[in-house]
């Protein structure tokens, strides 16, 4: 990668590892920002399938303090996770090797290490965070078999570290899935340089997954979909002092590093074929993206349809796998 020392250089500016720093560490303690109640999935609004349950059962087994707080902020968060976790388990299913996936920047990892058990090490998974509170939640189960953790920034994970430990070795041959969950945002708007950075980890014919956080281009829109996440959602998780203390702490510093969808699809487009959205809930958006048609196809139709309320979607193109694809995976 051309001009890495530049770019290792404004990661290590970012307000993730900075002026922020002491706000994800209270959090991922459990000594700030913890919700008034445990957020739960919305069963209703996902299938009715045993494999399903027993993700989501896991999943909420293995939480730890961050992940409380994030899907208490962002609605209907919670069941997204589930829904691409059950998408990737899926997936897996159809190949003859394990799978391997790295979640980067996702607090405890809690979805990494949900997949790398329910499949029984079919998926091993690398998660990491810049948070030693986190790996502390991420081992307070015990160590999994197939689920490893960094602790340190993204950027700070480079081929050299994965080739290097022997822990991490076994992913230096790269990964089939990366997902960046709401991390770019964290350290710069500089999307073209964070996903040139990240995409050395990703097998040939990959699927890099990302959450993040989208300007609108109406700036009164945004602000819109702002006011009905904070009073529609998370009212139910937080007091309202909470929130408004959030907003100045955090989420102005955030903002400052976003990037509207058209920017994203633009800097995706610089290092992929294919890129679709997945799931919308006001600013929040997933997207999809890899160089290999057949594969980022088959992760699609294994997702099952967004479980969101229609209130919280405002961007159209919504992917749907077509029913002639999911048929012809099924006879395999």
């Amino acid at each position: 990668m051309r001009g890495l020392d530049g770019f290792l250089a404004e990661c290590d500016r970012g307000p993730r590892i900075n002026e922020l720093k002491d706000f994800f560490a209270a959090t991922a303690a459990g000594q700030n920002g913890m919700p008034i109640r445990k957020p739960a999935v919305d069963s209703r609004l996902l299938p009715s399938d045993e494999l399903l349950r027993g993700l989501v059962g896991l999943h909420a087994a293995r939480q730890g303090f961050f992940d409380q707080h994030y899907h208490g902020s962002i609605p209907y968060r919670l069941e997204e996770e589930c829904r691409m976790a059950y998408a990737i388990l899926k997936y897996a299913r159809y190949r003859e090797a394990p799978l391997s996936l790295y979640s980067l920047g996702t607090a405890e990892g809690t979805m990494a290490r949900t997949l790398s058990e329910l499949s029984g090490g079919r998926i091993r998974s690398l998660s990491c965070s810049p948070n030693a509170e986190n790996y502390k939640c991420f081992m307070a189960y015990g160590e999994p078999p197939a689920a490893e953790f960094f602790v340190g920034p993204f950027h700070r994970l480079t081929k050299d570290v994965l080739s290097s430990d022997v822990r991490l070795a076994k992913f230096a041959s790269g990964f089939d899935f990366i997902l960046e969950d709401t991390t770019f945002q964290m350290y710069s708007p500089n999307r073209v340089k964070q996903i040139e950075f990240v995409a050395q980890h990703l097998k040939e014919g990959g699927i890099f997954l990302f959450v993040e956080k989208f300007r609108a281009a109406d700036e009164n829109d945004y602000k819109r979909r702002e006011r009905q996440k904070d009073f529609g959602f998370k009212t139910r998780y937080f007091p309202q002092d909470e929130i408004e203390k959030k907003k100045d702490a955090v989420l102005k510093t955030m903002f400052n590093n976003e990037v509207t969808l058209k920017e994203m699809f633009d800097a995706a487009g610089a290092r992929f074929n294919h890129c679709v959205m997945t799931w919308n809930s006001g600013n929040f958006c997933s997207l999809a993206a890899s160089n290999n048609s057949q594969n980022l196809n088959m992760y699609l139709s294994q997702m099952a349809d967004p479980a969101i309320p229609n209130e919280y979607v405002y961007e159209p193109g919504l992917y749907q796998a077509t029913a002639d694809y999911t048929a012809a995976l099924q006879q395999r």
